[in-house]
């Protein structure tokens, strides 16, 4: 997936009515994003602009994202020069990937100063640049420093623009150029084609031209015929048309599994009854979708990948302890062997004597009487052999007793740091993964630098509503104890999925019967937001939060619960999810 040229137009267009409007505040969330909030007449909007090589991308947000306490020396940087200053322009070359958003400001000595905020969309070569009115770098996210294989981006150097390549405007090449310049590559396929020679098209466009032109299809150049150009031209005119009057259909493709797969400017019909697709109203509104949900997972993998990596770790160690307490408890199961050997050699010791090697005596044990066979040890007399078979018996018959109590502990503990480790995966905030960070120190997983640290402040359940009934849901262990132990009612409905790792889910029915439909959707819940989200059916257990009670000494998040139901169900979809959330 790509941000063309002809999106960023599209955003370009919807970002005049920006013009105007003054700087309010800058963040940087993360090293790659920027997030420029501004006043307009119409309220505050909110501008992001990520540099990641990945999701480089610019366009409005109402996404609420978490500011680190500390603003890196760039985001710094930007408030010195940009506060309070007036957005004035923005340009883009033609169809290039390059926003220029030109800003009024003053400087230091209260005089007026022009700068300009450069928004590279260059995928690994994305950059934003801040450069002064004399064409002057100030500062980037990306410094790049000269040394032959890139174009060089550090402060002081006078800004130079990407070279551009010569290729055509698409909508504006005549039919006759546009076949001409194509059948320069007759070996080539059409979609691959177009995007060497057209300007700021991305390949799911290009694969739409093809589909619409051949039929469902793509083919080498060679192969077409003129009705093909006549039907790739006419398509690419109605596309220019729809773009000029402004009735584009801003289309997001996913898999019918729900993972997001790419968007594009127009209606998509490619992949046909494959994918799902569902429009927007706005460019800013299907990117802000879009990366919201794409990036949620890698976002949080991002700043917490020692905690990710701690959890693993500790995961396959727990693990293969287990297996070899496992394998120890096996060699305990022929104990019983040691005692009657010291019960055989006691009954016959009148027969034995020192520096026997073996013995063969009857086994009173078996009802047939045969005979066994018994090895001993020459330096020791009969006697102390027997002790020796004895000792060995009581040895094992205690560690059995031992490796079972740590393998029921290992076992819980897997289940715990699998726990955590989901939780890692759902958490999108700072103060989420401060609190996970916290749960394992406590537990003795981690320490924590600085003992001045105070412990950071609970996070509420997420909260939904179904049919006018609260369901609220735990972020992580500790939240989940508290939803569930202290702050349900009895009368309260508790789900959680069946034998997999998952949030706590709380219906709230302040005294009233809670509908089937409602818990239905609970369910639903329950399952997305578990180690099963990704399953197509996941059972749910539910009982009244009075039949569910935590053990003493319990690992955060572990509860018991009897007089339960189960319900098969398939996990909610991000979308319905959103539909679902309500605020505090």
């Amino acid at each position: 997936m790509a941000l063309d040229g002809i999106y960023l137009s599209l955003l370009k267009k919807e970002f005049e009515t920006l013009i105007g409007a003054r700087v309010d505040k800058i963040h940087q969330p993360s090293r790659e994003e920027l997030l420029i909030g501004l006043r307009t007449r119409d309220g505050g909007k909110k501008l992001l602009i990520n540099a990641g090589s990945g999701s480089a991308r610019i366009h409005l947000t109402t996404q609420e994202i978490e500011n680190p306490k500390t603003p890196p020396m760039l985001c710094m940087l930007l408030r010195k020069h940009l506060s309070s200053g007036r957005l004035i322009d923005i340009r883009q070359d033609g169809f290039e990937r390059i926003l220029f958003l030109d800003f009024e400001s003053t400087d230091e000595l209260g005089d007026r100063a022009s700068l300009t905020l450069v928004v590279e969309i260059m995928g690994r070569c994305s950059n934003v640049i801040l450069v002064s009115g004399e064409g002057r770098i100030i500062d980037s996210i990306h410094r790049v420093n000269p040394d032959g294989s890139a174009r060089p981006v550090l402060p002081g150097m006078k800004y130079e623009a990407p070279p551009r390549e010569q290729r055509l405007n698409i909508f504006a090449a005549p039919r006759e150029e546009l076949e001409q310049k194509l059948k320069e590559f007759p070996k080539a396929e059409l979609s691959k084609t177009l995007l060497k020679v057209c300007e700021g098209i991305s390949p799911i466009f290009a694969r739409e031209c093809a589909d619409i032109a051949l039929h469902g299809g793509d083919a080498p150049i060679e192969d077409m015929k003129s009705d093909d150009f006549d039907r790739l031209a006419c398509y690419i005119k109605s596309i220019g048309e729809q773009i000029e009057n402004g009735v584009n259909h801003y289309t997001l493709v996913r898999t019918k599994e729900g993972a997001f797969k790419d968007f594009c400017f127009c209606d998509v019909t490619q992949y046909g009854s494959l994918m799902d697709t569902k429009s927007f109203g706005s460019p800013s509104e299907l990117l802000d979708h879009f990366y919201l949900h794409r990036d949620m997972f890698a976002r949080a993998k991002q700043k917490a990948s020692d905690l990710f990596k701690l959890v693993g770790n500790l995961t396959e160690r727990t693990r293969r302890r287990v297996e070899n307490q496992k394998a120890e408890l096996l060699d305990c199961a022929d104990r019983d062997k040691y005692r009657i050997y010291g019960d055989l050699i006691m009954a016959n010791i009148g027969e034995l004597i020192k520096g026997m090697s073996w013995c063969s005596v009857t086994n009173y044990y078996d009802e047939e009487l045969s005979q066994m066979q018994i090895p001993l040890d020459k330096k020791l007399s009969p006697q102390e052999n027997a002790q020796k078979y004895y000792s060995l018996y009581r040895k094992l018959d205690t560690a059995e007793g031992k490796l079972k109590k740590l393998i029921v502990q290992g076992e819980e503990e897997l289940v715990y740091l699998d726990s955590v480790y989901e939780s890692l995966t759902r958490a999108q905030t700072e103060s989420e993964l401060t609190e996970l960070r916290q749960e394992l120190a406590d537990e003795g997983y981690i320490r924590l630098q600085g003992t001045k640290n105070k412990p950071p402040k609970a996070l509420p359940p997420m909260r939904f509503k179904s049919e006018g009934f609260v369901i609220r849901v735990g972020r992580n262990n500790r939240q989940n104890d508290r939803l569930t132990c202290k702050e349900s009612e009895k009368t309260d409905l508790w789900l959680h999925t069946k034998d997999i790792t998952g949030s706590h889910v709380i219906i709230s029915a302040e005294g009233k019967e809670i509908p089937g439909s409602v818990i239905y959707t609970a369910a639903r819940l329950a399952a997305y937001f578990s180690k099963g989200k990704d399953s197509s059916q996941v059972a749910v257990d539910y009982t009244p939060v009075r039949y569910v009670k935590k053990p003493n000494g319990a690992k955060p998040g572990m509860v018991i619960f009897t007089n339960n139901k189960t319900m098969y169900v398939a996990p909610l979809s991000s979308e319905e999810v959103d539909e679902l959330k309500s605020p505090l």
